[in-house]
């Protein structure tokens, strides 16, 4: 087969794309402000190198049950004769016939641009499924956008949708709940005339509405992968004021009570919303993740040790750029000092039961979380995966003492649903296996690849009669799941490169992570290079493999892939000749298609082009090789994405967001065309003729 060279497009001015106004929206400006992790805790750039010796054990093993999009159902590992992953050797030489692209990676790789639409390989098709305003229930009115309502868009699809989650329904054909979160709102591309210093309550209330969650039912069309909204029983939207139940160590909590709940049990709403993962019962989990940017005046509080928790999550100042404090005082530090405790878990929401109560999990500990994920072990055990989102941060894992139970009977879902209730929370501690070869360059080392081990260490067990145990030195397991953060530092967890989602291969089990990016990295004294995060000012980011033991507490690693220009020396493609694959930057969600190919999607590509999503292939001559599938378009970010066989649904979050954007000259006017406003959506793609994807 012959070499054929990919198309580049590198123009990048050395930062990310993410436009300021997002930057704003959607976490506060965190990349702006002060890095929070100021531990002096060693990054493993200082550990002894073999200081772990027992390597991961790797099950393999196939699943089939729900449709597996980012943060969907890990594998549940079964069969030691499963087919073995990759051991990450280099790919083969450039130039050589390496025959037929895998399946489920054999389309035509879409060009990097900068067009203002959804781009797919030539083929395919695509299409919008729902929008911003969208009415999901029969009863909603009509979207409006220069009348709009909090209770018209209680009634309507979300704001800026990020994970997305598609669950088959029981007994009618080609019909699903489709799940989304929708992570932040962006007033000034919402309202005209918006004054940020003035909001109405009118707007405030409205912006409480376009958070959270949606339910909706879909109906597939036949021969194609498109995808319409139905009004089913199912049907849901979850918002700032909805009411959640608090379980684990932190439930009843001191910590959490507040004039509103004195009981430390119940939180009206979620916020930020980011990644997710559809569990082996048929629930959906979100991650609360910049939720530090919705509360005001924390520069009021001068107790040392309150002072020091609310700087580690990085909240600070006075007003918030939102306001809510104006119309709430929940969301005023100084008013009500706990009310910010309660956001930053991992929540579970029942799809099935549109009048059931949401719920925080507390054993998982409280960060910026990107997603939670599942895997379940060979004997039923569950295992939680999770990253936080923050320069510097750290990556857990939750492993419960509780074991799942077959089936959707209510019985069983409701069993399952305290499963994240009663186990061991760890953090991750990583060593690399080439001490003194990494020099902040990206320059690979003498063998080849990036590679190292780590291990888990407990920080908090919640046991099975409720009663919860802390595992780190000076801290009561209230405080370790509140401000798990500072557990983390105590313990000398590894300071990561932004950990966002995770995932498990579904056919060999090894676990995946987006490392988006961290361009403080090694800069005016913070953590230096390491092996895991080997470039000093690291725009474009990397993904971490991990080989692990998911009961255990030992993993060995390795780079996948060191994100950026293919013509740059810092970058790593699998060991794959780079000039044969798409040029990828800052990896966020991340996914499986139905053969084990690893898909990526973006946010704030620093390369010049469009934000998208990619296919990797893990295994064989071709692991390492990259190819982009579709491209966003202007302004917009990759969110999602479900990577099915006869479809793939991606969430555009924030279309049009531009610097020199605004509401009377937008920078997008996709998806309705002409001059409309850009609105976030759900899309839907799919191989023309019902074909299969990549095949």
């Amino acid at each position: 087969m012959a070499r054929k060279d990919l198309p580049l497009f590198v123009a990048h001015d050395g930062t990310s794309s993410r436009a300021n106004i997002t930057c704003k929206y959607k976490c506060g400006d965190a990349c702006s402000h002060p890095v929070p992790n100021t531990s002096g805790g060693e990054y493993f750039g200082d550990i002894v190198r073999g200081a772990l010796s027992r390597r991961g054990v790797l099950r393999g093993g196939a699943m089939a049950v729900l449709a597996v999009g980012a943060g969907g159902v890990l594998a549940a590992c079964s069969d030691d004769s499963a087919a073995a992953a990759s051991d990450g050797a280099a790919g083969a030489e450039p130039g050589a016939d390496l025959g037929p692209s895998p399946a489920g990676t054999d389309f035509v790789a879409v060009a990097p641009n900068t067009d203002d639409t959804i781009t797919v390989p030539e083929g395919y098709d695509q299409e919008v499924v729902i929008r911003w305003g969208d009415k999901i229930f029969p009863d909603a009115p009509e979207f409006d956008i220069d009348n709009q309502t909090a209770a018209a868009q209680e009634r309507q699809f979300g704001f800026n949708n990020d994970f997305a989650g598609l669950l088959p329904v029981d007994g009618v054909p080609n019909t699903y709940l489709l799940v989304i979160s929708h992570e932040y709102t962006t007033e000034p591309f919402m309202f005209a005339g918006y004054d940020e210093e003035n909001p109405t309550e009118e707007q405030v209330r409205i912006g409480w509405a376009s958070h959270g969650l949606s339910v909706v039912q879909v109906k597939g069309e036949p021969g194609t992968g498109r995808l319409t909204p139905e009004f089913g029983q199912y049907n849901r939207r979850i918002t700032a004021t909805t009411e959640f139940l608090v379980t684990g160590p932190a439930a009843g909590s001191s910590l959490l009570r507040t004039t509103a709940d004195p009981t430390g049990t119940k939180v009206a709403g979620t916020l930020n919303n980011c990644a997710g993962g559809v569990t082996p019962w048929g629930t959906v989990l979100s991650g609360e993740e910049n939720f530090d940017q919705y509360f005001a005046n924390a520069d009021r509080v001068t107790e040392p040790v309150a002072a020091e928790r609310l700087a580690r999550y990085g909240i600070e100042g006075e007003a918030s750029d939102r306001k809510w404090e104006r119309f709430d005082s929940r969301f005023d530090i100084a008013a009500e000092p706990n009310e910010v405790n309660r956001f930053g878990w991992i929540v579970e929401i029942d799809p099935w039961d549109a009048s059931s109560t949401p719920v925080k999990h507390t054993a998982l500990g409280r960060f910026k979380h990107e997603a939670a994920t599942i895997h379940v072990a060979d004997d039923g055990t569950v295992v939680s995966y999770s990253g936080d989102d923050e320069r510097f941060d750290y990556m857990y894992k939750f492993i419960s003492s509780r074991r799942m139970q077959d089936g959707t009977s209510r019985a069983a879902v409701r069993h399952n649903m305290t499963l994240l209730d009663a186990g061991t929370l760890y953090v991750a501690k990583l060593s690399g296996d080439h001490a003194g070869e990494i020099d902040g360059s990206g320059t690979l080392p003498e063998g080849g690849q990036f590679t190292g081990k780590g291990e888990w260490i407990p920080v908090l067990r919640t046991h099975e009669d409720g009663r919860s145990e802390s595992l780190v030195d000076g801290m009561s397991a209230e405080e370790v799941a509140v401000f798990t953060r500072l557990a983390g530092d105590k313990v000398g967890a590894t300071k990561m490169d932004r950990p966002e989602d995770f995932e498990a291969n579904p056919v060999t089990g090894k676990v995946y992570v987006a490392l988006t990016n961290n361009s403080k990295r090694g800069v005016d004294g913070a953590a230096a290079a390491d092996e895991a995060n080997p470039r000093v000012g690291n725009k474009n980011g990397q993904v971490l493999e991990i080989d692990d033991d998911h009961a255990g507490t030992s993993f060995t690693w390795n780079l996948l892939l060191v994100c950026g220009d293919p013509n740059e020396a810092d970058t790593y493609f699998g060991g794959f000749d780079k000039a044969q694959v798409s040029p990828i930057s800052c990896p966020d969600n991340l996914a499986f298609d139905p053969h084990g190919n690893l898909w990526i999607s973006t946010d704030g590509n620093a390369l010049g082009s469009n934000d998208g999503l990619f296919a990797v292939v893990l295994d064989g001559p071709r692991r390492g090789e990259t190819k982009q599938f579709l491209t966003v378009p202007v302004g917009a970010e990759t969110c999602g994405p479900i990577v099915g066989d006869n479809r793939v649904v991606v969430a555009v979050q924030h279309p049009g967001e531009t610097d020199d954007a605004s509401w009377d000259s937008p920078g997008s006017h996709w998806p309705d065309g002409g001059q409309a406003q850009p609105r976030p959506s759900v899309v839907a793609a799919w191989k023309s003729g019902d074909g299969r994807i990549g095949v």
